[in-house]
């Protein structure tokens, strides 16, 4: 698990920590920085010196806790992403924002495996939906609105899960993105924060998903 602060690593490991003990050792939770780029050269690390040890990993989930736009993911509420889309990574032009993919550089967008996505909205009682991976993270709402527009299926935003993807993509290992909803995508209001609650609502969402992922190859998701 790929976290971005050594907060939310903690409260993924407690979950891990409270498995019954031939599933904790399948785990490994790594703070692996802020942003997009952080996590990306995290992520690669980890998975580079795991497959040079002969133990390569076969699912990467990138966790934390995140903005969810309003009222589709409130407050406490847990996201599992069924698209993984960098929302600000383009151009902008006199005709609107052009993604990455629309200029011909590349791909904005990772799509975690459907039955994964679903066995962990299942067991976890999330939500899902495309989180936004963003390097500057919404404030006002004239950004909410624009970002909801351009991705109506939006349901949360974060700052590490496409960095994450590119990394796992890299190595050719499935990707996972869970958040738990801190606060609302909108004008910035700190007071309004329940990061306490967030990372008390991640431990128990991988609380539930950790025994399930820990399943024989056949019957994988």
């Amino acid at each position: 698990m790929a976290t971005a602060v050594p907060a939310e690593r903690d409260a993924v490991a407690r979950a891990v920590s409270a498995t019954p003990p031939e599933h904790r050792s399948a785990y490994d939770c790594v703070a692996v920085g802020v942003g997009p780029a952080a996590a990306a050269a995290g992520t690669a690390v980890a998975l580079t010196t795991a497959a040079l040890r002969g133990e390569p990993y076969d699912l990467v989930v990138s966790a934390g806790i995140g903005g969810g736009f309003q009222p589709q993911s409130p407050v406490g509420s847990v996201v599992v992403a069924d698209a993984i889309l960098a929302a600000d990574l383009g151009a902008e032009t006199g005709e609107g924002f052009l993604s990455v993919t629309d200029l011909g550089f590349g791909t904005a967008e990772h799509t975690p495996p459907p039955p994964l996505v679903r066995l962990a909205a299942t067991v976890t009682g999330a939500r899902t939906g495309t989180v936004l991976t963003v390097s500057t993270v919404t404030g006002t709402a004239h950004r909410a609105a624009e970002l909801r527009e351009r991705h109506p299926r939006a349901a949360a935003e974060a700052m590490e899960g496409f960095g994450v993807a590119e990394a796992a993509a890299a190595h050719g290992v499935p990707v996972l993105e869970v958040r738990a909803v801190s606060n609302a995508v909108g004008p910035r209001d700190r007071a309004a924060w329940r990061i306490g609650d967030a990372l008390a609502a991640l431990t128990a969402a991988f609380g539930a998903l950790v025994p399930v992922l820990v399943l024989p190859a056949e019957e994988s998701p």
